[in-house]
């Protein structure tokens, strides 16, 4: 029998794909499936799509940030807009990736602090400093994950990731799938449960 599984694409950029995953690992426990994380670069995926954020689209955006919250709401979880937006996030998964591939004991104790930096208490993650100080303060070496975010294996993997995303349809994040099966929005995970039962 083989083992039910729902592929998770992401970026931290992403307040959708944050929603999603305060969801997603209850979800998949509930259901008996496996949670396949997928880090990509969301900025990629746009620039090969033609897509772009709904918060570049002005009549758009306020409709976004309210939904964003209902949602929070709904699913119990705390949830802030980040003032800093947009936020560039390729070194953030670079080093998901990176903690993915060599050590991926810590991943999802990297991916709680990076999320909870962006969206639960906001930090200006375009600042060096700043990144360093809130991994530092979750227990990892910045420096040391910084040398992991730069190594070309690394980088490798995210662009790979992204590329994969492309050609799997992926325009926007997150994305889920169950089999072939693709499900786009954090607004779409009962599709999400009903698939895996």
């Amino acid at each position: 029998m083989t083992t039910k599984s729902v592929d998770f694409y992401f970026d931290f950029g992403s307040p959708a794909a944050y929603l999603a995953y305060t969801q997603l690992p209850h979800l998949c426990a509930d259901t008996g499936a496996a949670l396949v994380w997928k880090p990509m670069l969301l900025g990629g995926v746009f620039q090969a799509t033609g897509n772009r954020s709904p918060a570049e689209v002005p009549a758009k955006r306020p409709y976004m940030n309210a939904d964003l919250k209902r949602f929070a709401a709904r699913y119990g979880v705390p949830f802030r807009h980040n003032p800093n937006f947009p936020i560039n996030t390729l070194l953030l998964m670079r080093g998901a990736t990176g903690l993915q591939m060599r050590e991926p004991e810590r991943f999802r104790a990297y991916v709680d602090a990076v999320y909870h930096a962006m969206w639960v208490e906001p930090q200006n993650l375009n600042d060096a400093a700043t990144v360093g100080a809130v991994l530092q303060a979750a227990g990892f070496d910045a420096a040391q994950l910084l040398a992991l975010a730069n190594d070309q294996a690394v980088k490798d993997r995210l662009k790979a990731n992204t590329e994969e995303a492309v050609q799997r349809g992926i325009f926007g994040a997150p994305t889920m799938f169950v089999g072939d099966q693709m499900f786009w929005g954090q607004d779409r995970l009962d599709f999400v449960r009903e698939a895996l039962a």
